[in-house]
């Protein structure tokens, strides 16, 4: 081909490009243009929901608005609230469930915000603000970035004030440090011998010393003099004035005359640890927030701890909404398997919670409540029910209950109906995960996860990118989280990535960030790394 043909080529691949794009556009906003017809042809007014709180800024908690009932709610355009399940009611128009678009596809909440119903607003202060309504079009021009709503959980859990106590040594395992781990002795406490064979003393050859030798655990014994050696075992004390250990495999004796030769040249101090070689007593060997492993509790042992001062691990309770959830056998008649119970506990005990069995609630306002106010966890999970469906209830409860709302939907894809609330100033945090599987790891990796770190004092996870082994299509708003599995060349995303799907997590080794628009192949991401799949952090038994 030509290099004129080429340049033809080219220019018509990128005409063709555009014009898809701009296909796809033009779709997307005349389907969010369905949205808001059928919005208004129900005449939707939604309950009011608190004021948005400012990711950059820790707001002060908001009086709770007048709550609404179950006897003032219209009928609300239905979300999809539980795991893949179909959402009770008719559905608008044009409108998809929340949280499962088809790449590329627009989200029914990117509609602009209605007003609020009368008689419902603000009682902070003398002044009166206008709630922002729970519809998905106000749920939309909510939303807020996803590298906002990340940052801002992992704020709010190391804002936590960190508790810690002593546990002792067998304990210990999987909890973070609060204290410092500093060396109470010299290691090694003394000049020991690293190898088995003659320790030895000046020039060889050497008169062999009768005896049994030294062996470990015994005291210290009388200087060697020159010219002498002595059998000793790996990890024996080195008596005074030794020059250098030989190994047996690189020493000859002569019992006839009672000399030990060496087999090749001996260097002063070889095969020899000496004392303080690891560290010096005084030294900080593990700083605060190291994650207790198997080595941690080896070294913290060989510097003389019998227990280790620890911060407790978070406490979660699991809240599973849904009538339609079962806990057993196959799916029926309209009933569906829980997908998120089963996999949330395990999950985050990997992050180094304690975790309750979870609670299954199902579809049951003031069972949420009761359970909201009496438990004693500091992070509460939700399962489905954030939408606007007509039992989708985290939300007015939340608002009876005076919560401070901090998140109230966040620009991903999956996930976006997800919140983060406060139940009281410096109190214990609730987290709303929608109620597709897909979409519940989407929030629990965006803000249960940063949140949790920091109630555990955790170190961040670090952040890293690879480059994208294909293309990948994005949304056009909002950001991706993908699930991708490590290759050399790079990671390659999962089919099977659909907001009510897990087949593709679970053979994932971590989800991709994928900005609005999507990338290219060869583009480099951030990774979020899984907790099992990653070197830290480690837990006992990683799911136990």
């Amino acid at each position: 081909m030509t290099a004129h043909g080429g340049e033809a080529r080219a220019g018509e691949e990128k005409r063709a490009a555009e014009g898809k794009r701009a296909a796809e556009e033009a779709r997307a906003a005349e389907e969010e243009r369905a949205v808001e017809q059928a919005l208004a042809l129900v005449g939707r007014q939604s309950q009011a929901s608190h004021v948005p709180v400012d990711p950059t800024v820790m707001a002060t908690p908001a009086s709770s608005p007048t709550p609404t009932g179950p006897d003032t709610r219209t009928s609300p355009t239905p979300g999809s609230r539980t795991q893949g399940s179909p959402s009770a009611g008719p559905r608008a128009p044009g409108s998809r469930t929340p949280g499962s678009p088809s790449a590329g596809s627009p989200d029914p909440a990117s509609a602009g915000p209605r007003p609020a119903p009368a008689g419902l607003s603000s009682r902070h202060g003398a002044s009166s603000v206008q709630r922002a309504p729970s519809s998905s079009g106000a749920h939309r021009a909510r939303a807020i970035a996803w590298a906002d709503a990340h940052a801002l959980a992992e704020r709010l859990g190391r804002a936590a004030p960190l508790a810690a106590h002593r546990l002792p040594s067998d304990r210990a395992l999987g909890h973070v440090l609060a204290e410092a781990v500093v060396a109470l002795t010299d290691l090694p406490p003394f000049d020991t011998s690293a190898m088995d064979g003659w320790v030895v003393a000046g020039p060889g050859p050497w008169a062999v010393r009768e005896g049994e030798g030294l062996l470990a655990g015994r005291g210290a014994q009388e200087p060697l003099p020159d010219g002498q050696a002595l059998r000793i075992a790996t990890g024996a004390r080195l008596p005074a004035d030794a020059t250098a250990v030989i190994r047996s495999e690189h020493a000859r004796c002569d019992e006839a005359k009672g000399l030990l030769h060496a087999t090749r040249e001996v260097l002063p101090g070889q095969d020899i640890r000496p004392r303080g070689q690891e560290c010096r007593s005084g030294d900080e060997l593990l700083p605060v927030g190291t994650v207790v492993t198997p080595p941690v509790l080896g070294l913290a042992a060989a510097a003389g701890y019998d227990a280790l001062v620890a911060a407790p691990r978070p406490r979660v309770d699991v809240l599973v909404l849904g009538d339609e959830l079962l806990t057993a056998g196959l799916p029926r008649e309209g009933l569906i398997r829980d997908a998120l119970g089963p996999m949330l506990a395990p999950w985050l005990r990997a992050l180094g919670a304690e975790v309750a069995e979870p609670r299954r609630l199902g579809d049951d306002a003031e069972a949420l409540r009761q359970a909201l106010i009496s438990s004693d966890a500091d992070l509460i999970l939700t399962t489905g029910g954030t939408a606007s469906g007509p039992v989708d209830h985290v939300h007015p409860v939340l608002a009876a209950i005076g919560a401070e709302l901090l998140v109230d939907g966040v620009a991903v894809r999956p996930g976006h109906p997800m919140l983060l609330a406060r139940l009281t100033a410096g109190g214990p945090c609730v987290v709303g995960l929608p109620g597709n599987p897909l979409a519940a790891v989407s929030g629990l990796l965006t803000l249960a996860e940063p949140l949790l770190r920091g109630l555990a004092g955790r170190p961040a996870q670090d952040r890293y990118s690879a480059p994208v082994h294909e293309e990948v299509h994005g949304h056009p708003h909002d950001t991706r989280l993908i699930p991708v599995v490590h290759r050399e060349e790079g990671v390659v995303p999962l089919h099977y990535n659909g907001p009510a799907m897990l087949r593709g997590m679970a053979a994932a080794d971590g989800l991709a960030v994928v900005p609005p628009g999507g990338v290219r192949s060869g583009t480099e991401v951030e990774i979020l790394d899984l907790p099992w799949a990653s070197a830290s952090p480690w837990t006992e038994g990683c799911f136990t």
